[in-house]
């Protein structure tokens, strides 16, 4: 019998994906309806693959209802255990509290969550959880290299131990920061 009882959390996956590069192509459409364009929809293709390589299948998806994010989501699709999506006007261009709070809805039933958004606030988010160890740019790792920007398409995955509705900075232990630079051959000429 042992002598104390282990009061041991479930580790909990938050994945934070920029949307894929967008297209500026038509002045007439709203920055709501704008679509992937050629290096986008390779950029999402590419980190797709590697989300399938490690496994990296979310239960919930979030994700703003944008078009640019909604496309990048359907490169990611299917995934392996079929994902519940919620698009959500209120993470179009959502800063970093609106994004947190977001996460804190999320059912503790859920272990692994993807949000899908924008800059600056999917960037802003990513520093705080990872809090001192993203602190400095130039920092070794992914740490350094998130610290560094968060361009389109790229990925940061986080392991959480607090319920989703305790995340807060510092919460995040950053497992790696994937950008499309990491995964496409560079000498591939732009379409």
């Amino acid at each position: 019998m042992p002598l104390f009882r282990a009061n041991i959390q479930p580790m909990r996956q938050l994945l934070l994906l920029r949307h894929a590069k967008s297209s500026w192509d038509d002045p007439g459409l709203s920055d709501h309806a704008r679509p992937l364009n050629a290096r986008g929809r390779r950029a999402a293709a590419a980190i797709a693959g590697a989300m399938r390589d490690l496994r990296l299948s979310p239960d919930l998806v979030l994700v703003s209802s944008a078009r640019r994010t909604l496309q990048t989501l359907e490169a990611l699709t299917p995934f392996e255990d079929n994902a519940l999506v919620e698009p959500m006007d209120a993470l179009y261009l959502a800063p970093a509290s609106a994004l947190l709070e977001g996460v804190r809805k999320v059912p503790e039933t859920v272990r692994s969550v993807l949000l899908i958004g924008h800059n600056p606030g999917l960037h802003e988010v990513a520093l705080a959880l990872a809090g001192g160890e993203a602190a400095a740019a130039g920092s070794p790792g992914a740490a350094g290299r998130l610290a560094e920007g968060f361009p389109t398409a790229a990925l940061a995955e986080f392991t959480v131990a607090a319920p989703w509705r305790e995340v807060a900075e510092g919460g995040g232990r950053l497992v790696r920061f994937l950008s499309p630079r990491d995964l496409l051959d560079e000498a591939e000429p732009p379409r």
